[in-house]
């Protein structure tokens, strides 16, 4: 198992917990909070470089 399938599973492990956990609004916010704060504390620079190699990989 590839390094990002092994995180993404992981991801998802951590987003059934906190479903089980916290009411739903609440895991919500944290599944699309946390990679939202990430992306937002890159600089333009690695954002740029982040998007270019996204589409690189979609074949575009």
């Amino acid at each position: 198992m590839s390094r990002n399938a092994k995180i993404a599973v992981g991801g998802v492990a951590v987003g059934l917990l906190l479903l089980i956990w916290l009411p739903w609004w609440a895991a919500f916010l944290i599944i699309v909070g946390v990679p939202a704060a990430a992306y937002l504390a890159l600089d333009p620079s690695q954002r740029r470089r982040l998007r270019r190699v996204t589409r690189k990989e979609l074949g575009r």
